[in-house]
C-alpha cells in the first residue's frame, strides 16, 4: 500500500461521503481534532490508519450514522457515548434543555424527571447546569440505561438517578417540580423511517403508533399524578403535533400552555404548568 497523506485520504473519501463526515471519521481514527487535520494535512498515515479510515468511510457510504461509527455525539457542548441501542442526540433537542433550565434558577434545589432518557443527554445536561437539582432519568431499555449510566460516570455527574422502568411504573407516589421528555413521536410506516440515520436507530425510541402520539398521550394523561401543583411539563414532538399536544395539555388541567419553535422555525416543544390558569 502506497503511503497517503491526511489531505489525500480526505480527498479520496469525499468521492463517497460528505466532507464533514470524512473529517470526523479521520479525527476519530487519529485521535485528533479538526485543527490538527488542517495543520498537518501533509502527514502520512500508517497502513493501519488508512485501513481503519477506509473501512469507516465505506460503512458511512452505506448509511451508518457517524455517531454510531465513532461511538459519540456532542450535545450541548458535552460529549456523549452513543450506541445503536440509543437515539442519537440532535441539535433541535437542545431547545428542550434550554426551556428546562429556564424553569428554575441555578441556586434552587428542585426535582426533575426525564422520561425516556436514552443516552441520558437531556437529564445529564440539566444536571451539569443545575447541580442543586435532583434528577431522575427513566428508560424502559436496559441497554439504554447502561449507556446513560456510562455517560453519567464519564461526565462525573452525581445528581442523577437512572432507572430502568416503563415510564412512571417505578416511581410510586413520587412527585416532581419539572418533567421533561423527548418521547417516541414518529408515526408507524412514515416514509422517512427508511431514510438516512433513522434506518439504524432503535424503533422503540422513534415510533409511537399510527399517528405517532401514543406515548405523548400516555405521558400527558399520567403526569398529573407525578407533578407538583404548579409544576411544569415539557415535551418534544413532531413538526405537525404542536396543536394536538396543546389540546391534550389543556384537557389534562394544564395552564400557561405554549409551543416553541426550534432554530429551523418548526414548533418542536410544547408545555405548560399543572393547575395554573
Amino acid at each position: 500500500m502506497l503511503p497517503i497523506t491526511i489531505l489525500e485520504a480526505l480527498h479520496q473519501a469525499r468521492q463517497d461521503i460528505d466532507d464533514i463526515d470524512a473529517r470526523m471519521l479521520l479525527q476519530d481514527v487519529l485521535s485528533v481534532n479538526g485543527a490538527y487535520l488542517i495543520a498537518h494535512s501533509g502527514q502520512e498515515l500508517t497502513p493501519g490508519q488508512v485501513k481503519s479510515f477506509r473501512l469507516l468511510a465505506m460503512r458511512r457510504a452505506q448509511g451508518e450514522p457517524v455517531a454510531y461509527l465513532i461511538g459519540k455525539r456532542e450535545f450541548y457542548s458535552l460529549d456523549f457515548t452513543v450506541t445503536p441501542e440509543v437515539l442519537i442526540p440532535r441539535p433541535e433537542t437542545e431547545l428542550l434543555v434550554d426551556l428546562a433550565l429556564a424553569q428554575f434558577p441555578l441556586d434552587l434545589a428542585c426535582k426533575v424527571l426525564d422520561l425516556g432518557t436514552g443516552s441520558g443527554a437531556i437529564a445529564l445536561t440539566i444536571a451539569r447546569h443545575r447541580p442543586l437539582a435532583h434528577i431522575t432519568a427513566v428508560d424502559v431499555s436496559a441497554e439504554a440505561v447502561a449507556v446513560a449510566r456510562l455517560n453519567a460516570a464519564q461526565l462525573n455527574v452525581a445528581n442523577v438517578r437512572i432507572i430502568e422502568a416503563d415510564w412512571f411504573e417505578a416511581l410510586g407516589g413520587e412527585r416532581f417540580d419539572l418533567i421533561v421528555s423527548n418521547p417516541p413521536y414518529v408515526a408507524e410506516g412514515t416514509a422517512y423511517l427508511s431514510r438516512g440515520d433513522l434506518r439504524f436507530e432503535p424503533r422503540i425510541a422513534l415510533c409511537a403508533g399510527g399517528d405517532g402520539l401514543d406515548c405523548i398521550r400516555s405521558i400527558i394523561a399520567s403526569v398529573p399524578g407525578y407533578l407538583n401543583d404548579g409544576g411544569a411539563l415539557l415535551l418534544e414532538h413532531g413538526y405537525d403535533q404542536a396543536q394536538t399536544c396543546r389540546d391534550l395539555l389543556s384537557e389534562a388541567g394544564f395552564g400557561g400552555i405554549f409551543s416553541c419553535p426550534d432554530l429551523a422555525g418548526i414548533m418542536r416543544v410544547s408545555g405548560g404548568r399543572l393547575g395554573v390558569s
